[in-house]
């Protein structure tokens, strides 16, 4: 039951969910393919009974545990006293289009897609989750790998989660970057389509590293694979300033925003991190309210070096 703190009569809080396949957005992932602008709706009077509605992608894959989406619309119903629905959709870009088309009320996604969303102009930061001044990302090798080092990652294969990844591609290639090495010249990249898949290609030979979040190798099983004295990590990336975002539509008026964002201070708390699985990072993380444009502003010299933009986020 949900409290009635929130000016809310008690009542059962409901989790909907709903799966919205990409050529459902496809209409609406024109606009950012082909560069037009959608209109920004006007914020219409709040509906106390309106249902808060979520665009997410795939987040967690361990049968054995609660699925993070479902933990997060459960804290979230029950810390705002509104049913919440929740929308699967494929990728990045179709949280942004879902949003930007005023489909969905917020989404939440990492450092990397949440800035090059708020560039557009045509979704907000609601909330940001700062960084903790701590390396995110890492190389990972075999143990018995001649790579000893991120030079020697010259001329190999290496393996990324995929282009929308803040730790599984965007700060691991800045600091390949960094250590003189580029993407294509250097090195050969390929997308696994996900940390797991990262891990799975290195397991099986296929490539000679795989570089993913410091945080999943701190976890173990089973979000990552390799025991003890099974793996190396090389190398270790820059901080992010911002770890996160939920970003929302323009159209929200002032009360359901101020809902959603004290609903999230709420949920994205220290006592619900193991909960919330790979969510987790974000609750241990200071909260900033309505960051300004300005601060996602280091992820752009980041972005360019990766070469990905809005469009390339599938």
């Amino acid at each position: 039951m949900v409290s009635e703190s929130r000016g809310f009569t008690s009542r059962k809080v409901i989790m909907r969910r709903f799966t919205l396949p990409a050529v459902g957005l496809l209409g609406v992932a024109a606009l950012a393919l082909t560069g037009c602008q959608s209109p920004t709706a006007e914020a219409a009077p709040a509906d106390p009974d309106a249902p808060l509605t979520v665009a997410t992608i795939p987040v967690g894959d361990d049968p054995t545990a609660e699925n993070p989406v479902e933990v997060f619309a459960e804290l979230l119903a029950e810390a705002t006293g509104r049913e919440v629905e929740i929308t699967d959709v494929p990728d990045y870009l179709s949280v942004v289009e879902a949003i930007r088309a005023d489909h969905v009320d917020i989404g939440i996604m990492s450092g990397f897609p949440s800035a090059l969303a708020v560039n557009t102009g045509e979704v907000d930061a609601l909330v940001a989750f700062e960084g903790d001044g701590a390396p995110v990302s890492t190389c990972v090798v075999l143990e018995d790998s001649p790579v000893q080092s991120l030079e020697d990652l010259k001329g190999k294969t290496v393996a990324f989660a995929d282009q929308a990844s803040s730790s599984g591609y965007f700060m691991p290639v800045y600091m390949l970057h960094e250590a003189g090495l580029e993407q294509g010249t250097d090195y050969e990249a390929i997308f696994a389509g996900g940390h797991e898949g990262s891990f799975a290609a290195l397991q099986q030979g296929q490539v000679d590293a795989a570089c993913t979040a410091i945080m999943l190798t701190q976890l173990g099983a089973p979000m990552f694979p390799f025991a003890d004295g099974e793996w190396r990590g090389v190398g270790e990336s820059p901080a992010m300033d911002i770890q996160g975002a939920v970003l929302g539509r323009q159209s929200l008026d002032d009360d359901t925003r101020t809902l959603i964002q004290e609903g999230i201070a709420e949920v994205f708390s220290p006592e619900n991190a193991e909960r919330l699985g790979a969510y987790g990072a974000f609750a241990a993380a200071p909260q900033t309210v309505d960051p300004k444009s300005s601060a996602f502003e280091s992820f752009a010299e980041i972005a360019a070096v990766a070469g990905v933009e809005l469009k390339d986020l599938k």
